[in-house]
């Protein structure tokens, strides 16, 4: 009989877990657990998940490979060195696809935010009814405008940093274009600020906690910018927020071995990377 392992002794389980080759990477959070395979390691793949499953087999657990998914991220309008391999017989149910849902945030195999987007669109048009039927109801116009904040804004900067840098510019029109229909109808202020000004005020604020919190998790990647002996306006921090040799050695983006295929510092490769989103579930 199966039974799905909670969230804290997934935990546990997985605390010892790391991965069996420099330049892939292992992110876990919670009862997720996300192995990140550089372009220069796709030989690594099956070493790595084979190592993954025999760790759930010591601590009678065994890999879900139904609800494993597995995505390979490459360069748009190229063709990955990757998309033939298989993998091995004992992970052949293992799926891949070409979007993942990552802590609520949609990632395609093309790291662009469309998908994201369109998903939003979708379930914020669901929410209108909801509202439409509130104004039915009477509900004054201040309260209409605190709903839809509640409601529809923030499902729209939910995580908005790590996903609105995607965008394109057809994205951000969309997103726009939305917000311009319920103006009309009321539901929201016609001062309310545009997409663009949203997302760079979520940006402003998450970098000031960054700033203000020595032991915030992101404050270990902007690093110190070097003094120089010109004379420079004065700045509000002193990070350096790109990092070109971080680049030029592979484009290693917040501790992840991802390669940047297509970037000017690097076309080598035009594979980017392959994530695997593993699940457990404990054998009785």
């Amino acid at each position: 009989m199966l039974f799905y392992i909670c969230p804290a002794s997934c935990v546990l389980t997985v605390a010892d877990l790391q991965v069996l080759n420099d330049g892939n990477c292992l992110v876990k959070f919670d009862d997720d657990t996300y192995l990140i395979v550089s372009a220069r390691n796709c030989g690594t793949c099956d070493a790595e998940i084979a190592h993954v499953k025999d760790l759930a087999t010591e601590n009678n657990l065994t890999l879900n490979c139904i609800k494993t998914k597995e995505m390979i991220f490459c360069a748009k309008g190229n063709q990955s060195s990757s998309a033939g391999h298989n993998l091995p017989p004992p992970f052949q149910n293992i799926e891949r696809v070409k979007n993942l849902t990552v802590l609520g945030v949609v990632i395609n195999d093309q790291l662009t935010a469309a998908d994201h987007v369109g998903g939003l669109l979708t379930a914020c048009s669901r929410l209108l009814y909801a509202l439409r039927v509130l104004r039915s109801h009477g509900l004054p116009a201040s309260s209409m405008h605190d709903v839809f904040r509640s409601i529809v804004i923030s499902r729209l900067l939910y995580c908005s940093p790590a996903w609105s840098g995607f965008c394109s510019a057809a994205d951000r029109t969309k997103l726009e274009a939305f917000l311009l229909r319920c103006r009309p109808l009321g539901y929201c202020s016609d001062h309310i600020p545009t997409v663009t000004e949203m997302f760079q005020e979520a940006d402003d604020k998450l970098f000031s906690r960054i700033l203000a919190n020595n032991n915030h998790v992101l404050q270990q990647y902007p690093s110190n910018r070097t003094n120089t002996q010109y004379n420079t306006r004065t700045r509000a921090h002193n990070k350096t927020l790109i990092s070109i040799s971080i680049l030029r050695r592979g484009g290693q983006i917040l501790g992840s071995p991802i390669e940047m295929a297509g970037h000017p510092y690097n076309s080598a490769q035009p594979v980017m990377g392959i994530i695997r989103e593993s699940s457990f579930v404990v054998m009785q």
